[in-house]
């Protein structure tokens, strides 16, 4: 792994003080692994880096769509909702 990431310094003008070791790599790999649901839940401690980065780009576009839904159920709420409510002013101050 260090050759690729070697050549890819070199492709791409980066200098010694920019280059992220190995164990930083792990480091950070293993910090990603327990922020993740569904790898830390599971038993074996053994996961490759490329399935842990997997797993971070799905969780990431899930929150991302669970996001979206929210707004859009807040929206909508809004929308059926008297404007000058109770109700109404803890919403928007939940949008803001």
């Amino acid at each position: 792994m260090s050759g690729r990431r070697s050549s890819r310094s070199r492709q791409s003008g980066g200098s010694r003080n920019n280059n992220i070791s190995d164990d930083q790599i792990t480091d950070l790999v293993s910090k990603l692994q327990q922020l993740l649901p569904e790898i830390r839940n599971r038993r074996s401690d053994k996961v490759s880096a490329s399935k842990v980065l997997q797993e971070t780009c799905n969780y990431i576009k899930n929150l991302h769509r669970e996001v979206d839904d929210l707004s859009d159920r807040l929206s909508q709420l809004l929308a059926t909702t008297d404007m000058d409510s109770d109700q109404a002013a803890i919403i928007r101050s939940l949008l803001m």
